[in-house]
């Protein structure tokens, strides 16, 4: 067992964040001794799972519906199911607006690198937009498409 502050060391999460997720009724079955929460290998893995779907986008509001159905066993899968297709889209999604950022980034750094080498950009605007390096032409193709939201 595990005491609040080396869960909080342990996740880099405040102690104040556990009292609060604890208050809201997220560890269920959490264990106290002497008034002291104990944390067990059930609430680290309910942590873990709290954090995934905080990464996600998911409000706690939302986080707790889910401890609920998690609560009500075998008959709320279907329900839980949804909920994660739900987040692993979001998150996909999110991955391919940031695919997108780093391409520009990338682009950037090759251009500023290239005009710093020619001593101007004039030769990097005759290539523009469509006759770039082969793989410079890639990042910034990627980096100027239109993401589906």
């Amino acid at each position: 067992m595990y005491t609040i502050g080396q869960i909080s060391e342990m996740f880099h999460i405040p102690i104040s964040t556990l009292r609060y997720y604890d208050k809201e009724g997220l560890f269920p079955h959490m264990q106290r001794h002497s008034g002291i929460r104990k944390f067990t290998e059930q609430e680290i893995e309910t942590l873990r799972v709290i954090e995934c779907l905080k990464k996600s986008g998911l409000e706690i509001r939302d986080i707790k519906q889910f401890m609920e159905w998690c609560a009500l066993g075998s008959e709320t899968y279907g329900q839980r199911l949804e909920l994660f297709f739900k987040r692993k889209e979001a998150v996909e999604n999110e991955i391919r607006r940031l695919e997108k950022t780093l391409d520009m980034i990338r682009f950037k750094c090759w251009y500023y690198e290239q005009a710093i080498q020619d001593g101007n950009e004039k030769h990097i605007h005759e290539m523009l937009p469509n006759h770039l390096p082969k793989d410079i032409q890639i990042l910034y193709d990627r980096a100027h498409e239109k993401i589906p939201d």
